[in-house]
């Protein structure tokens, strides 16, 4: 019998092991993809069994690495779930972006998902898949890095492009968007700054930010059969950020309610 096979990539990042551990939870092998084998390869480990857990060493942005990590895949088993979850944030000011920031974040927060996507297509049709991609609340309102926002925002589009195209295949598209997550690109933050989560904290409706595990449990959901009507959506985890925030409504509303 066929194996079911999850293709993570941006694995060896903390939200991208925490999808690969819970996609674990009903899918035969997990291919952790990053650009750093050896970060992989560490992750794949602290995942535990080496038959379940397999590291890929691929960069997302070329298409001829994007290939041959579609080709281990089709070894391993048949695709049945792609999270697009690479990405990162170089400028935070559109003042501050060159025109290589630019091209380079839109290189790997959008341009890797469409080649990614691209090279597995046809074996997401023979399994009627999931695809689902991490995007960002920046991809939806204006929170600082530019480039990367501008990506995420093209990243929720493919989403829906992929949701109609794709949709008479079986293959369903979604996308989640976090909100601030504490990882340890934001402990580096922290350590110049120790006061940063607290700043972050006051404008979330929930009073806390985002951990890997929020991000992991709504792909799995996305990937999953209780998702199986839901497709072409964005769902933000971002404890009610872009639901909007209760500062500016207790000083619209003049109320000590919000």
């Amino acid at each position: 019998m066929t194996q079911s096979l999850a293709i993570v990539t941006g694995a060896a990042g903390d939200i991208g092991r925490a999808i690969a551990r819970k996609l674990a939870d009903d899918h035969d092998v997990v291919l952790l993809v990053d650009i750093d084998a050896e970060a992989a390869e560490k992750a794949a480990r602290a995942l535990g069994d080496g038959k379940r857990f397999v590291a890929v060493a691929c960069d997302v942005t070329n298409a001829e690495s994007v290939a041959a990590m579609a080709a281990k895949a089709a070894e391993k088993g048949a695709v049945r779930t792609l999270v697009n979850n690479a990405g990162a944030a170089r400028a935070v000011s559109l003042h501050d972006t060159t025109p290589e920031i630019w091209r380079m974040d839109n290189a790997l927060n959008l341009e890797a998902a469409f080649l990614t996507f691209r090279a597995v297509e046809d074996m997401l049709k023979e399994t009627h898949g999931s695809v689902v991609n991490i995007a960002s609340v920046n991809g939806m309102n204006v929170f600082g890095h530019p480039a990367y926002s501008a990506a995420k925002a093209g990243l929720l589009h493919l989403t829906r492009l992929i949701a109609v195209e794709y949709g008479k295949f079986g293959i369903r598209s979604n996308a989640v968007a976090p909100g601030t997550v504490r990882t340890q690109a934001w402990e580096a933050r922290a350590a110049s700054n120790p006061d940063v989560f607290e700043e972050a904290r006051r404008w979330y409706p929930l009073q806390r930010i985002v951990n890997p595990d929020d991000v992991a449990n709504a792909v799995h959901f996305l990937a999953g059969p209780l998702a199986a009507a839901i497709s072409g959506v964005c769902l933000p985890v971002d404890c009610g950020l872009t639901a909007g925030q209760a500062e500016l409504a207790r000083t619209f509303s003049q109320s000590n309610h919000y």
